[in-house]
Order: C-alpha cells, then structure tokens, then sequence
C-alpha cells in the first residue's frame, strides 16, 4: 500500500488559483514600502535559540512553548525556526554595522514558525510583512507608522477595522506596576484560570489579556499601568494620540493591550478586524527602545510592527485584485504547427506580452477550452493551412469572433489591440 503524502499540519501550500492574490498584494507592499522610504532586509529563517530567548523572553508563550527548536547535528548548537522577524532584522543590523552614525528604516517579508495548535487565521507556518524603524525616539515616528498601515487599509479596501493603543511605559515603570499588579492577583487569585496562575508570577501582565469570560471583570478593574507612569512616558504617549487626532486617525485606548513580547516598551498598538464572528488581530507592533542594547549593541531606540499575510489576505476582497486577462493562448494543430507557435510566441514575448503555448496535441476544441480556463484574451489559432500561407487565426475569446492576419501584421495587430 503506498504512503500518501500530504502537507505537514499548520502548513499551508499556495495553489495556483491562490497566487495572483498574493501577487498582487506582494506588488502592493513593494510599492507602498517604497513610497514611505524603507529598504528591503532579508534575514535567514534560521537563528540561535538563544537569541530570541534573551530578546523575545523566556517567560512568553512563544519561547515556552510554540519555538521549533532542534540542536544542529554537525555542531551541536542551538538553533530555532524564527517566530518573529524584529529580532533577527535587529541581529543583522548589529553584526553588519548598519547603526554605525545611522539610523535605519527597514522591511521584510517571509515566513515565520511556531509550533501551535493549527486554527483559522493561525498556522505554524506563516508569512509577515515587518517594518522597524531604528535610531528614532520621537513620537512623530510612532504616529507615521499608524500613517502607514492606514494608507494601506484604504487601498486594500478594508471595512469594519479599529486601531487600539496603548503605552507600557518604562521597563523601570512597568518593574514598580507588576509589584502592585501581582498583589491585586493574588487577592483574586480563586477567579484566576489555570493559564492566569502559571503567568501570575513569571508574566502578570499577560493575565491581562486573558479571553476568558470568567476573568473579564477581575481583568477590567485591575489596577491601570497609566496611572504608574511618570512625565516622560506620559509625554510621549499624548503626544502620540495627538499626532493621530491632527492626522484625522480614529483609535481606541486599550488599557489591557500589552502584547506578547517581553521587549516592548511605550507606544503599543493593535489592528483589529470585525468582519467576522469573533475579532481578530491582523497587524500590530510597538516600540522597543532598549532591545538593541539587550542584543549586545548600543542603546539604540526602536519601533516596529507585523502584519500576518494570511489573515490580511482573507480579509482581502478579490474585487480590489485587478483582471489579468493579457494573456494569448497559442493552439496548433496539424504537422510543423508546433513549431511555427514557438516562434510566434517568442516575438510576442520579446516585446512584452504574456504568450501560453499549448502542447498537450488535443482537439483544437478542448485546446480553447484551456484558453477559458485561464482567462486567455486571445487565442492564435494554428493550421497547416495557416502555416502555408504564412498567416493565423486570432480569436478574441470574450466575443468568440476571429480573424484572418497575416503573419508580418500580428504584432502590429496585438500592440493596437493591448
């Protein structure tokens, strides 16, 4: 009995009926990064273990529990499919020099990992688009980036999204704020599941961000980070939200917002679609002042964000995905018509068009009907009889009508007809 084979569970193939959306929204990012002044980084998928240990924290889901780990054979070192992009951009920053006397606005886009139970929207393989902004501590920053996932909402044509804030404020703040949040737990330590009492010491803030409808209301009354703040963070968070304001940006302050990664500081945001039943989360990210310094280089300030491609494109309207009808479909029929095709086709495709050949040697019936299938905008009909007149049949599939064009006239035919 053979072994029948399927994709690993989590991970996802792209079929071809898939691709043209993900071309399209793989143009769009190129287009848009460009517009705002960020340069591509391309990072391997392969990274020590401990690198995003000491950055991501070792008391986050993702280390604990959702990190492909597995020690090199050859070495015995410590390696790690990455879960995220920010500590791996940061880490080649820091190993090429790129902050020497600089700052630095950089993009990435590829697959990331985490060993989790597969569900809608979550997979264990899964592509992000990032951006991070290095070397930039104002509040202007923070507010562009907001800027610029919304510019890209409206162009995607998004509807029924919210954009959440919030700030963590200091690590030194945030140290003075989990002392009180610990003892507030404590208190209600009866209501706390049994995810909130293994995070009540190692990662209390997390607690916060509890689903459960059972802790909804010890999660609303307890006591706000704000309030722990001092005048700087204060500062750059209201300057932040009044960017947003001036920019004419809706949001909403989300108290209970602190994201899953040790690393952020300040500035946080959120958006969240409600297209569906149950919210969901598409893009989100935050400052990182200090990572850097964490990694072994100089105090550097950082923000960044992430977008899932998957969730972004299923929320993506294919209405918005223009038409690619451009195609011409070569069919042939008949001695030496193979070969008159290849050259036809060659011409077209020397001066830019997009020429399918068919070579399957089937019915010129069933050859259109492949035309069809891929949305062809014409078809070339090939004969023996149109090889001896050194002619063809151009059929535009759409109206079904033909004509007749001599050989030295069909480019000068499809450049007018483009």
């Amino acid at each position: 009995m053979s072994v029948k084979y399927q994709s690993i569970k989590g991970m996802k193939d792209v079929l071809p009926s898939e691709s043209p959306k993900w071309i399209f929204f793989e143009r769009i990012i190129i287009e848009w990064m460009k517009k705002y002044g960020y340069e591509q980084i391309r990072t391997p998928i392969i990274e020590n273990t401990n690198l995003f240990i000491r950055s991501i924290g070792e008391a986050t889901d993702i280390v604990e529990k959702e990190m492909y780990s597995f020690v090199d054979s050859l070495n015995k070192d410590k390696l790690t499919l990455r879960p995220e992009g920010t500590v791996a951009c940061l880490r080649a920053c820091l190993e090429n020099n790129l902050l020497y006397n600089s700052t630095q606005r950089l993009w990435y886009m590829g697959p990331m990992f985490r060993h989790e139970k597969p569900q809608k929207g979550r997979y264990r393989q899964f592509t992000q688009v990032g951006i991070e902004a290095l070397g930039l501590d104002g509040p202007d920053i923070d507010a562009e980036m907001i800027t610029m996932t919304k510019d890209l909402w409206n162009q995607l044509g998004f509807k029924n999204i919210e954009l959440q804030v919030n700030t963590l404020g200091t690590v030194a703040e945030r140290v003075k704020y989990r002392n009180i949040l610990i003892k507030y737990l404590e208190d209600n330590i009866d209501v706390l599941d049994e995810d909130g009492r293994r995070r009540l010491y190692s990662n209390p803030l997390r607690v916060l961000d509890s689903k459960n409808k059972s802790m909804q209301d010890i999660c609303n009354n307890a006591p706000k980070l704000i309030e722990y703040l001092g005048k700087d963070s204060l500062c750059h968070y209201y300057t932040w939200l009044n960017f947003l304001e001036k920019l004419g940006i809706s949001y909403v302050e989300n108290t209970r917002l602190v994201r899953g990664l040790d690393y952020y500081n300040n500035s946080v945001f959120e958006w969240v679609s409600y297209a569906n039943e149950s919210p969901l989360t598409f893009c989100a990210g935050g400052r990182y002042n200090g990572l850097m310094e964490e990694l072994g280089g100089e105090s550097k300030a950082g923000i960044g964000f992430a977008m899932g491609v998957e969730r972004v494109l299923d929320m993506l309207d294919t209405k918005v995905i223009p038409e690619n009808n451009n195609l011409i479909y070569i069919v042939h029929f008949g001695n030496n018509t193979d070969e008159y095709g290849l050259l036809i086709a060659q011409k077209l495709r020397n001066i830019g068009f997009n020429v399918k050949q068919d070579f399957e040697h089937t019915s010129i019936k069933s050859q259109l009907k492949r035309a069809d299938k891929y949305n062809a905008r014409f078809s070339i009909i090939i004969g023996e009889n149109e090889v001896y007149l050194n002619k063809v049949k151009v059929k535009e599939m759409k109206s079904r009508n033909e004509v007749l064009i001599d050989l030295n006239n069909l480019i000068d035919f499809f450049i007018k007809n483009n």
